[in-house]
């Protein structure tokens, strides 16, 4: 199995030729560490993956690429992204997905709701990228006087009031519409601070549950300037996320009960399918084996302990712990610049028993 990624990014590589270049790199390399090592079928993949790329990409809406291709099993997957990815080719016995998993992890979809007291814009950001939008704008009422002229009607203070919540009402009905169609998972409010507490108030519960900021961006504000303040708030939202899961696995291991730390007690934790949430520092590798026949994990080799068969090598057994987690249905966080993580080995577990 090959797996390919390519980092395509328009700011890193603005001409065609540019991210070739990268690619003509990281095949010339692979080809060099193979070095015949490998099946005919591998030589068809990287070639294939090179067709694909030469022959021209829109990038309106790419910034990076997956490819997964085994030739002999007619297998050919490409996953085109608009995040970037690091370029890199792994050429094992299953698929390559740490970068998929991290990507996944750490593209939620969000929700931005954003109001005054006339106008409300409700949008959801996917992997950074704008997926939909919805607007509302309710007018201020207007009456004419006997000579035809405009004036705006008298209210008191009661009545504006009763106009600014109708108005709100209905932009947390609108949210609330988007999130029934899109499922987003949190959700930012940007408001004047007159209108921010009603607005989350108006808010249905499932909604209400899932903010997670509030901003201070206009309502008129452009998508770009929305989705970079959204960018910074779901990485903050993600580092938020990983320290509490580690918190959690340090107290789990401080009390002895349904936490495992360090490469190998993790291992034997996902081979005896205890694992719940696998929780990863990202980057963090190290060499291994693993058995084919029963799907065994280890940090030695090479008789497999559990049927005795010969194993394969690894350099990155990490990636298999990953692969087999997904596999058993656990969750899989992928920690950034974790140093609580790190001082645990680099690697963990929340157990299920």
């Amino acid at each position: 199995m090959t797996s390919c990624y390519l980092d395509v990014d328009g700011r890193r590589f603005p001409r065609h030729q540019d991210y070739l270049h990268e690619l003509d790199l990281l095949l010339r390399r692979t080809r060099a560490e193979l070095n015949g090592d490998h099946s005919w079928s591998v030589a068809r993949d990287l070639q294939r993956i090179e067709n694909h790329v030469r022959g021209g990409l829109d990038r309106s809406r790419m910034r990076g690429l997956a490819f997964f291709s085994c030739w002999a099993e007619g297998l050919w997957e490409v996953i085109e992204l608009p995040v970037r990815v690091s370029s890199q080719v792994v050429v094992e016995s299953s698929p390559h997905v740490r970068q998929l998993e991290s990507v996944l992890d750490e593209y939620e979809r969000f929700g931005v709701l954003l109001a005054d007291r006339q106008r409300a814009r409700m949008l959801v950001f996917e992997l950074g990228e704008l997926i939909d939008r919805s607007e509302v704008f309710d007018e201020i009422t207007h009456r004419e006087d006997v000579k035809g002229h405009v004036l705006v009607k008298t209210r008191s203070a009661g009545q504006t009031n009763e106009v600014k919540h109708q108005h709100l009402r209905h932009a947390a009905d609108v949210a609330f519409h988007v999130f029934q169609e899109q499922q987003f998972d949190h959700l930012v409010v940007g408001a004047p601070s007159d209108v921010a507490a009603e607005l989350v108030a108006c808010l249905h519960p499932y909604l209400r549950a899932r903010v997670v900021e509030r901003i201070a961006v206009p309502v008129t504000a452009t998508d770009e300037q929305v989705r970079t303040v959204a960018l910074e708030v779901e990485r903050e939202v993600e580092r938020r996320k990983e320290k509490a899961l580690v918190d959690r696995l340090r107290g789990a291991i401080g009390s002895g009960r349904r936490g495992a730390s360090g490469l190998t007690a993790t291992l034997e934790a996902l081979v005896e399918r205890r694992v719940e949430h696998l929780i990863v520092s990202q980057g963090f590798r190290s060499p291994g084996w693993h058995c084919r026949t029963c799907g065994y994990l280890g940090r030695v080799g090479r008789s497999c302990p559990l049927c005795r068969r010969s194993m394969e090598q690894t350099s990155d057994i990490v990636e298999h712990a990953i692969e087999e987690a997904v596999a058993q249905s656990c969750r899989v966080e992928v920690c950034v610049a974790n140093a609580d993580l790190d001082v645990l080995g680099g690697i963990g577990a929340l157990l299920r028993y």
